[in-house]
């Protein structure tokens, strides 16, 4: 299967369940990994065959920015939702890191696989 990868986008968000986090601007990094048929584009060398992974990354920082969020499982449901409505990828796993979020910890996140392969 071929992917198209997408690691350690930062996106600086209102993220938390805690007043004083919906106060502030916190940091997540997103990793994707996204199924998607390299072949066409590799033969033509033509990026309309390609996905585009700066139009990607663009549009989730949209998303994620456009409103506060509680909980970074919403944040993985609507990017796998967005990834696979919106560029037709077909299977997606994703990946969302919040640091800092335990003192004890470089970060906490959650994974998931949407779609199938």
């Amino acid at each position: 299967m071929d992917k198209v990868l997408i690691r350690e986008l930062r996106i600086e968000t209102v993220i938390g369940i805690y007043e004083w986090e919906k106060q502030i601007h916190q940091s997540l990094l997103i990793d994707l990994d996204m199924a998607w048929d390299n072949r066409p584009a590799a033969a033509s060398d033509d990026y309309q065959h390609a996905l585009c992974y700066e139009t990607v990354s663009n549009k989730l920082t949209a998303l994620i920015t456009e409103k506060p969020i509680e909980l970074i499982e919403t944040v993985a449901e609507m990017i796998a939702h967005c990834v696979m409505t919106e560029f037709n990828v077909p299977w997606v796993k994703v990946k969302v890191m919040k640091p800092g979020a335990v003192p004890t910890a470089s970060a906490v996140g959650v994974e998931i696989e949407r779609g199938h392969a």
